[in-house]
């Protein structure tokens, strides 16, 4: 009869054979964060495949301020514009308006999405919801800046004199994603007080317009009255258009302070929006 095999020396184990006995570590939430915020961004944009008509409908809207009110406003003449025509002072608050009006009703999204079961399961995942919220808000970002493309190549049809140098155009891209996914976030925050897409719409709708119009993205700070230049100043859209003509006409803006409000802005919406997103998902 043969014997039974020696169990091997506990010096000599395979290395192999103790790592299947041991428990794998798990990763931790931040080396989580960066692959997680890809994967949900990819996700988010796999959609567009499916249906562009988004795009296509959004367009609408920033032409028709171009061709009318820019072109009827630059006649005028009647709004200080530091020497430049009103349709070129126009354009990048209107590529500031459309990703805006994007990312403000992304948290319908997120509504629709409980609704049909599909956040309860992103939440038993091990992905952090920082991950979940910052994807989304990127994805925002993303198709802000293709309707962004859009509109650019709209101006330049219309003779607006824009840079094309290619440092300028990577900053109003990090703008316009900045911009987006702050707004994003702020309509997920909403999303998870509010609980329902018609009181969200109701919301989302009341703030778009205050929004856009207590801002510089018609006109400058220094025609508004007392009151209203102290809410541009709280406003990030003041702060994105600033950046965006600064970089796409080579106006006199104060970049720094705009890139920090803008990546201050999206990280607390960004918390905001993750701490509410369970209380969504009840």
């Amino acid at each position: 009869m043969s014997e039974a095999p020696a169990a091997p020396p506990a010096g000599s184990a395979d290395p192999a054979f103790g790592l299947l006995l041991k428990t794998p570590e798990p990763r931790a939430g931040w080396r989580l964060l960066p692959t997680r915020v890809v994967a949900m961004c990819a996700v988010e944009l796999q959609k567009l495949r499916h249906d562009r008509t988004e795009l296509y409908t959004r367009a609408v809207q920033p032409t028709l301020w171009l061709l009318i009110f820019g072109q009827t406003f630059t006649r005028f003449k009647a709004i200080p514009t530091e020497g430049i025509p009103y349709i070129d002072y126009l354009a990048p608050g209107i590529i500031a308006q459309s990703a805006m009006f994007i990312a403000i009703f992304y948290g319908i999204q997120i509504i629709w999405e409980r609704d049909a079961g599909i956040l309860n399961k992103l939440l038993v995942t091990p992905t952090p919801r920082a991950a979940l919220i910052t994807g989304k808000a990127f994805a925002a970002g993303v198709k802000s800046l293709i309707q962004a493309v859009v509109v650019i190549a709209i101006a330049a049809v219309l003779g607006v004199a824009l840079t094309w140098n290619p440092l300028r155009l990577l900053g109003v891209a990090a703008v316009v994603v900045l911009g987006s996914a702050f707004f994003s976030c702020l309509s997920m925050t909403i999303a998870g007080i509010v609980l329902s897409r018609d009181r969200l719409m109701g919301f989302g709708q009341a703030i778009t317009m205050p929004l856009f119009f207590a801002s510089n993205a018609l006109y400058p700070l220094s025609v508004m009255p007392g009151w209203l230049q102290a809410v541009s100043k709280v406003n990030p859209l003041s702060y994105q258009v600033d950046a965006l003509r600064g970089l796409l006409l080579g106006t006199d803006a104060h970049l720094a302070t705009d890139f920090a409000v803008l990546v201050v802005a999206a990280a607390l919406g960004i918390t905001a929006a993750s701490a509410l997103l369970g209380r969504l998902a009840r």
